[in-house]
């Protein structure tokens, strides 16, 4: 298969230099600090209620009252304008924090109530809950590795919706039923569809199959990218994320 089909291809160029989420969240412009951060508890809060559940052993309710009560906290005290790229990677930094704000609280033997002074966001609990019971916890876990785990996991579920929607707003739906029956549900590559099936499936050219699933790979491709721009704090560690993601050695 040629690389640029590839999720992880070649076929993007990355994005130019922006002021990406993680420095908006530390600047002084209210409204736009506002919608910063409340990107980077989109793109985190997730990872962050499983690793509370599984690290620190907290109950459903304690878990997403202290998911809650952090991201409340990186707020009002501005947690990430402090944050330094030169010496960690963002999610480093933000696990780092969140370890201190739960034992904090553990110490204090404290419990934010939801709906008391800090405002509540609509998170989806339940869907991470479930996710959680079809988790293999062991003893010999890495829980920093299963809190990058669960992060990029929780990164690629935002890039398919985004693609979902992105296909649905321009008419695209079968390059996204494509992607979706190819790359998403499809078992080991060794046993997927072929490109002749899924032909004869969508009633579609075999070169037409090739033509959709390539372009609905570069837009999830490039969405992933635009995402990990987002949540960097330099250039530099934008480009080893997307090493780390994707598998892109940036130009």
């Amino acid at each position: 298969m040629d690389g640029d089909t590839d999720i992880g291809g070649p076929g993007r160029r990355f994005p130019a230099t922006r002021l990406s989420m993680v420095v908006a969240a530390g600047g002084r412009d209210g409204e736009v600090r506002a919608r910063a951060f409340e990107a980077l508890v989109a793109a985190y809060w997730k990872p962050v209620y499983k690793y509370v559940r599984i690290k620190w052993g907290a109950s459903n309710e304690d878990a997403k009252d202290l998911t809650q009560g952090f991201f409340a906290l990186a707020y009002e005290k501005a947690f990430f304008a402090r944050y330094d790229p030169a010496r960690a990677r963002f999610r480093t930094y933000l696990r780092i924090c969140l370890d201190g704000f739960v034992a904090n609280q553990r110490k204090a033997e404290q419990r934010l109530k939801r709906g008391g002074h800090a405002e509540t966001l609509s998170l989806d609990f339940e869907d991470a809950e479930e996710e959680l019971r079809h988790c293999d916890v062991t003893d010999s876990l890495d829980m920093e590795q299963y809190f990058h785990r669960e992060w990029v996991r929780h990164l690629f579920g935002l890039a398919v919706a985004a693609l979902r929607e992105r296909c649905k707003a321009n008419g695209k739906n079968a390059q996204y039923r494509l992607f979706e029956r190819y790359d998403l549900e499809g078992p080991d590559a060794a046993e997927r569809v072929s490109y002749a099936q899924l032909a004869l499936e969508f009633g579609l050219p075999a070169t037409q199959v090739t033509n959709y699933l390539a372009w609905a790979r570069r837009e999830f491709r490039g969405i992933v990218l635009d995402t990990l721009r987002d949540l960097s704090g330099s250039d530099e560690e934008f480009r080893a994320e997307a090493r780390l993601v994707l598998g892109v050695e940036p130009p």
